[in-house]
């Protein structure tokens, strides 16, 4: 994990901000909450500062046998509204890598399946609050294979959408996640579709 440094108690990086307390203040399967007490290399001291301690995540750039991209568009709470996306979720304990929860994410929530697989890499999704990574995996080849399989708290839609209008989103903003957008950003370009 390239600059991860997850461990709240271990020296900062010169320069950094150091650790001097650490509160638990909720604690939830899927959100752990923090307020630490930190310490800037100019002697100001933050108290508190808030941390998220999340699960890391995977999207899933899913690029078909037609060289279509498999997107979903889903309600997101936060927002309000359903929101285009690519596919992906949480990486569950069950999941030996990021290919494995990236690969049962598409399958749950779009019924595809790649035929080959390539980590593209990872991310922060907000360093400034998250200790999470957000990995992006690339599958080629894919296509339908069973229904999906949405889990309780999933409504959405897949979204089978022509390069062009990939393209398109992506330049005139119909994808507003920035993590999916920049995601498929990267899965584009290790893809050979899009060069920078």
């Amino acid at each position: 994990m390239r600059g991860a440094n997850r461990n709240r108690l271990t020296p900062p990086a010169p320069g950094g901000w150091e650790t001097l307390s650490t509160r638990n203040v909720l604690d939830d399967p899927w959100l752990r909450v923090e307020a630490e007490a930190v310490r800037t290399p100019a002697g100001t001291v933050l108290d508190p500062w808030w941390v998220l301690n999340l699960p890391d995540w995977v999207v899933v750039v899913a690029i078909t046998r037609g060289q279509e991209v498999v997107l979903v568009r889903q309600w997101r709470q936060g927002a309000r509204d359903f929101v285009l996306e690519i596919p992906g979720g949480i990486m569950d304990a069950s999941d030996i890598d990021p290919i494995a929860a990236g690969s049962r994410e598409l399958l749950e929530e779009t019924g595809f399946a790649a035929e080959a697989w390539r980590h593209v890499g990872e991310m922060w999704p907000d360093p400034a609050r998250n200790n999470n990574r957000c990995h992006v995996v690339l599958g080629t080849g894919c296509h339908a294979v069973a229904e999906p399989r949405l889990e309780p708290g999933e409504t959405l839609e897949t979204v089978v959408m022509a390069m062009a209008d990939v393209r398109r989103i992506l330049r005139d903003g119909g994808m507003e996640s920035t993590l999916h957008a920049t995601g498929l950003l990267r899965g584009l370009c290790a893809a050979g579709i899009v060069e920078f």
